[in-house]
């Protein structure tokens, strides 16, 4: 049993492996020596351990310009007040569009030749990820944001590079009076925890934001000019509704402004507009690309591409520490391959709580009727009561038979083997996991259907109504 935890913790989504951080996070202890204007920030705990206080604005700050300088070579700084990003957590982003243009799920280029190029929605005063981005991976960016602020900091930030600062242009969004009164898009995080930075960890269990419409400035539309092309964008957008959901982890600071956390319908309304957007630009933009910071977002968004006709929707995970947000992806470029590509990392494990569970049913229950679902397709199926698990062998037609032949047949006769776990968490709450066996399998693409196929299906027989509707 012991060595099945450590396994199932080894599987956990966490840094990407190509973050330089991956396997040396920062040595608050070394930077402190090379550094005197850190060393103040650093104190020990009663193992010894170096740390800094997470609720200091000026600590988080000064960190992120040491981080940037010793690993990155660049040069930094924002005001008080505006969002201090972690650059562990940037990096991820940079990672994972590098793996996404490094793939061939889809074809053609940007038209730039061999220079990749980026847009960055509300890029800050920080103008994080046009400067990791340009200084990791040589890619050129337009960056853009409404506030004088942010726009003054961002150029500040980025002429204090001058060996990369060619490759970034710094771009006003113009604002008409029917646009609420921003003070600018930003990438809308606030809080950061130690080992990451965005929304609290409960983030994928808060309620989902009512549908409002997005009433900001410009975000794509009006904003890309005319024959412009690109082959990403990347946005971190305002997460919250309001000002005091911003502020549910109180141990934590990165500064921020209200425009760069908040706006009407927080990310839900913010990411629609991008999607929006890119039903009008097309295959302007290889990839359209967004954090989330909540889960019952992303299912939303998912079924919004869905409706409007991309080609391609994907997602990623990413964890550190006990922060989790996701990422989203799509794009209008025709796909080369029916199956998705080996060169962007496919999840192996998918999981859900199911809230509001009626009193007459327990984990067993449940783990008899997801026995039932998979023997509806006609897979094997073996429930061991005593674990809690079900181990279940599926093959091309049981899955497209799950899928109600909504997924076209692959090229192959294959087969894959799961594993569901049911456990109990708090009373009328249960976690259900999916473990995907074999990683290689040309089935695992259709894993993240089925899982969410059964997601549904157990809601709506276990649920209590209102609970349905509102968790993930």
């Amino acid at each position: 049993m012991a060595g099945k935890k450590r396994r199932r913790k080894e599987e956990r989504p966490r840094i990407h492996p190509k973050n330089k951080y991956s396997d040396n996070p920062p040595d608050f202890a070394l930077l402190a020596s090379l550094y005197p204007s850190f060393q103040p920030f650093v104190f020990y705990s009663r193992e010894g351990r170096p740390r800094i206080d997470w609720t200091d604005f000026n600590a988080t700050r000064e960190l992120t310009r040491v981080l940037l300088l010793h690993d990155h070579g660049l040069h930094w700084w924002i005001p008080d007040g505006q969002l201090c990003p972690t650059v562990p957590n940037r990096s991820n982003y940079i990672h994972w569009i590098e793996d996404l243009l490094s793939s061939d799920i889809i074809s053609g280029t940007n038209g730039n030749g061999d220079t990749v190029r980026g847009f960055d929605i509300g890029t800050g005063a920080n103008c994080i990820y046009p400067l990791l981005g340009a200084s990791l991976c040589g890619w050129s960016f337009v960056a853009s944001d409404v506030t004088d602020v942010a726009l003054e900091w961002a150029e500040k930030n980025v002429k204090n590079n001058p060996h990369i600062s060619e490759l970034i242009e710094i771009r006003k969004v113009k604002c008409s009076q029917n646009h609420f009164s921003a003070e600018g898009l930003n990438n809308g995080e606030s809080i950061c925890s130690e080992e990451g930075e965005g929304l609290p960890s409960s983030s994928s269990d808060m309620p989902a934001s009512k549908d409002k419409s997005y009433c900001g400035p410009p975000i794509l539309v009006d904003v890309v000019r005319d024959g412009e092309s690109f082959d990403f964008c990347m946005c971190n957008p305002p997460f919250f509704e309001s000002i005091e959901e911003a502020g549910l982890n109180p141990r934590t600071s990165c500064g921020g402004t209200h425009a760069e956390m908040v706006c009407p319908g927080g990310e839900k309304a913010f990411v629609t507009r991008i999607i929006e957007d890119s039903v009008v630009l097309k295959q302007s933009f290889r990839w359209y690309t967004s954090m989330v910071g909540r889960k019952v977002n992303l299912k939303f968004l998912i079924s919004k591409l869905r409706e409007v006709g991309v080609t391609i929707v994907k997602t990623t995970e990413f964890v550190q520490g006990q922060t989790c947000r996701w990422g989203l992806a799509w794009s209008f470029v025709p796909p080369t391959k029916k199956i998705i590509s080996p060169h962007v990392t496919e999840k192996n494990i998918f999981s859900f709580m199911l809230e509001g569970l009626q009193r007459q049913f327990g984990a067993i229950h449940v783990l008899q009727s997801v026995e039932s679902f998979f023997h509806t397709g006609g897979a094997s199926c073996k429930l061991n009561a005593s674990c809690f698990t079900v181990d279940i062998t599926a093959s091309t037609d049981h899955c497209n038979a799950l899928l109600n032949n909504k997924v076209k047949e692959l090229d192959e006769i294959a087969s894959c083997s799961n594993v569901q776990e049911v456990f109990q968490q708090i009373p009328g709450t249960l976690l259900v996991k999916g473990s995907l066996q074999h990683r290689d399998s040309p089935l695992s693409g259709l894993f993240s259907s089925i899982f969410q196929e059964l997601e549904d299906a157990l809601r709506q027989k276990f649920c209590r109504e209102k609970s349905g509707a509102n968790n993930l």
